[in-house]
């Protein structure tokens, strides 16, 4: 028998999800068949599978004791580096400077040091976050930047922020500025801009069409040229849309390609000014919640990374 106590992290997700994060390695076709047998209650009673947890419920689950499966918790963030420029904090978020060359989550590679484990070696040393004491929350990233994308990314530190901030951004209720250098004048000096996107996950690559065509989905990228010079242009986007690859894709195929982008770019530019990684920071954050929203409170926020090197060197 194992039994657990929901904490605030835990509650308001469904019994069956609770149980696929807390005990991993228990089948999930078992966990459905204890469910079905009644060999899983909450307080005592029978659960369904889309039973929602409360604070303070109390979750066991009767199996074999050689079938009993306890959750490991990954510590690997104690062997991240120190280094994090925080940007904004309070004690549902922290919005941090991503630098150049830090990956956002772990690439298959046992690479320990990445963002969000700088992020939960933070919490864990402001004593924040303590994986014991968690059965299915840790914190997590509600976006990501590629690894030579710098900028802003947003963190959460509790299971309710997770969800009020997923939830805003599936509605279009996050807005994500960037800043960029393209090696030619985009075609307009402000516009927003349609299309469609694929991504080819064998290639990592997307493919990008003025037409609806199958397997592709609308983007949309709003842009603004903020100064030109010598055939470089300094560009500020909006994100609409938060596709793989949007920015460097969309303003390639409309004739405008990133600075130093060796993916979609031009490899004899990068090469002229010897810039071999995209000129794009993430560069500031505007919240727009609904006003009954808990986190209400971030849409007063002015919430801006310091500005990119490459905007200070080429403008």
């Amino acid at each position: 028998m194992i039994k657990f106590v929901i904490n605030d992290n835990d509650s308001g997700q469904r019994v069956d999800k609770f149980i696929s994060k807390a005990l991993p390695d228990l089948p999930k076709s078992m966990m459905y068949r204890l469910i079905r047998k009644k060999d899983i209650k909450v307080n005592g009673k029978r659960c369904e599978i889309s039973t929602k947890l409360m604070t303070d419920d109390v979750v066991t689950v009767y199996v074999k004791q050689e079938l009993s499966c306890t959750k490991q918790h990954d510590m690997s963030f104690l062997k991240a580096d120190t280094a994090l420029d925080t940007v904004y904090e309070d004690e549902n978020v922290i919005i941090v400077n991503k630098p150049l060359g830090l990956d956002s989550h772990s690439n298959g590679e046992h690479n320990d040091d990445t963002l969000i484990n700088r992020i939960k070696l933070y919490l864990y040393n402001k004593n924040e976050y303590q994986p014991d004491e968690e059965s299915s929350f840790a914190p997590a990233l509600c976006s990501r930047l590629d690894r030579n994308t710098s900028g802003l990314v947003t963190a959460v530190k509790n299971a309710a922020a997770l969800r009020e901030i997923n939830s805003a951004i599936r509605d279009g209720m996050v807005h994500k500025i960037y800043l960029c250098i393209t090696i030619a004048h985009p075609p307009k000096s402000a516009d927003i801009i349609t299309a469609y996107h694929k991504k080819e996950d064998s290639r990592n690559i997307v493919r990008i069409s003025d037409h609806p065509l199958d397997g592709y989905k609308p983007i949309k990228t709003g842009y603004e040229v903020l100064k030109s010079h010598k055939g470089l242009s300094l560009v500020k986007v909006t994100l609409f849309t938060g596709r793989t690859h949007q920015i460097r894709a969309h303003l390639s195929h409309v004739g405008a390609p990133l600075l130093g982008d060796g993916k979609y770019g031009d490899t004899s530019v990068n090469k002229r000014y010897g810039v071999f990684y995209q000129a794009l920071c993430a560069y500031g954050l505007e919240f727009a919640l609904s006003e009954d929203s808990p986190l209400a409170y971030l849409n007063k926020l002015d919430i801006h990374a310091p500005k990119p090197d490459f905007a200070e060197k080429y403008f």
